[in-house]
């Protein structure tokens, strides 16, 4: 370990940007479909158009990522990003962006995203180790990050949607990936994990179709990490419905607007950016398995029945804040459980195949809340998504796998045929 912290340093302050122009979008885009629309349904469209791609690209991306390196995938991904977000503001105010346009566009930012955000992430424990520092406390602080651009996001977005417009909105998320990208490619360049990776076997579609395999097959083998991204492709789908049509639905109709969406987001974002540091200061201090299965029913149901029984904005915004702070702990525990299951020359295959399955549905997750809101009403909906997620984060309650959170790395925890801790991935 060389302690020399300014590539992990540089590599989160690249990722707090980028990512906050991600929560730009995602306020920005359904907040402009609804003023130009007013329709829910489309609203989920857009979502899904965004969301699909992100879940293909994550499919067929490792090998991509690491024959052409993980800094130009993650430079190339922001500013592609920067471009497509840049472009529906421009076209809005020439008088020809169409509904069709908008998808189109949105589609672009989401194949772009996931290599991306898989490019970044599968740095963290080199990152961490140039640092000297603890793979969990750097995974709390790289969350942080996460939860900190989430925070700036919503405080600054729903602020900015009322002064600016949605549309001006999106051209200020256009130079956040603008500043992002040249802040990686310095930060990480003469990190060799952060280059292409050499290979023996020149490019060819039958060493493609193997490498793809491998991350695929990694996943199926491993009991820990299967149920955590089975677990995960559930939620994420119902917080997609929630965050993409039926807060900013709520907060159109029952409470302030623009303005009390991002407040509601903010105070989310501030509790889930303080659960993450303090996990990742003490985290390591507890069992992971307690931790994980309280913090993840807690997210859950509460904030789906306060705002399906109460049109008061300060129960819901305390049930966010209390379900944030539940929340920050959640991802820490899965990327250091992951991290250490995984060999270094597998994870970008493994991550971009976690990514991949746990966003299977995540793009039907706003397409179906839209439609059910315009059909069975915005209660009913809010009830509905409400218990089938409380169903789902029962699981690490019901199934003794999930105690092995606490013992990764063991060779209890995969089954037969599968590489071991730390072991080179077979090659043919």
């Amino acid at each position: 370990m060389t302690g020399d912290r300014r590539p992990l340093t540089t590599a989160l302050a690249a990722n707090l940007v980028s990512i906050t122009g991600n929560c730009l979008t995602y306020m920005g885009v359904p907040w402009f479909v609804l003023q130009s629309t007013g329709s829910a349904a489309k609203v989920g469209v857009v979502a899904f158009c965004t969301l699909l791609p992100v879940v293909l690209a994550a499919l067929v991306g490792g090998p991509v990522i690491d024959r052409i390196g993980r800094r130009r995938v993650s430079v190339a991904s922001d500013l592609a990003c920067g471009i497509a977000v840049a472009a529906i503001p421009l076209l809005q105010f020439t008088g020809i962006l169409r509904f069709w346009m908008l998808c189109v566009l949105m589609a672009v930012t989401g194949l772009c995203r996931s290599p991306g955000e898989t490019a970044r992430g599968v740095l963290l424990p080199t990152l961490a180790e140039h640092a000297g520092m603890p793979l969990t406390r750097a995974a709390g602080l790289y969350d942080g990050a996460a939860r900190c651009a989430a925070l700036t996001g919503s405080a600054v977005g729903g602020a900015l949607i009322a002064v600016l417009g949605a549309a001006n909105v999106l051209l200020v998320d256009a130079v956040t990936f603008a500043v992002a990208a040249p802040l990686f490619a310095f930060g990480v360049r003469g990190l060799p994990q952060a280059q292409a990776q050499r290979r023996v076997e020149p490019t060819s579609l039958r060493a493609y179709r193997r490498e793809l395999a491998e991350g695929h097959r990694f996943v199926a083998a491993t009991p820990l990490l299967l149920g955590l991204c089975l677990m995960t492709l559930v939620t994420r789908g119902l917080d997609q419905g929630w965050s993409a049509v039926l807060l900013p639905v709520h907060a159109r109709e029952e409470l302030g607007g623009s303005i009390d969406l991002g407040l509601l987001n903010a105070a989310f974002g501030v509790c889930a950016l303080a659960g993450a540091l303090v996990y990742g200061a003490v985290g390591s201090r507890f069992r992971r398995w307690p931790v994980f299965t309280v913090a993840f029913l807690i997210v859950g149901l509460p904030r789906f029945v306060v705002a399906a029984s109460t049109n008061s904005f300060t129960p819901l915004a305390v049930t966010m804040a209390f379900e944030g702070l539940a929340c920050g702990v959640l991802n820490p525990i899965m990327a250091t459980v992951t991290y250490e299951a995984v060999p270094e020359e597998l994870r970008s295959r493994v991550l971009s195949a976690t990514t991949a399955s746990v966003q299977l549905v995540t793009p039907l997750g706003g397409a179906a809340a839209g439609f059910l809101v315009d059909s069975a009403g915005r209660p009913s909906t809010l009830l509905t998504v409400g218990g089938v997620y409380l169903l789902a984060t029962l699981c690490p309650v019901i199934f003794p796998i999930w105690r092995r959170m606490d013992s990764t790395g063991s060779p209890h925890d995969r089954t037969e045929g599968s590489p071991p801790q730390g072991s080179k991935a077979k090659r043919r």
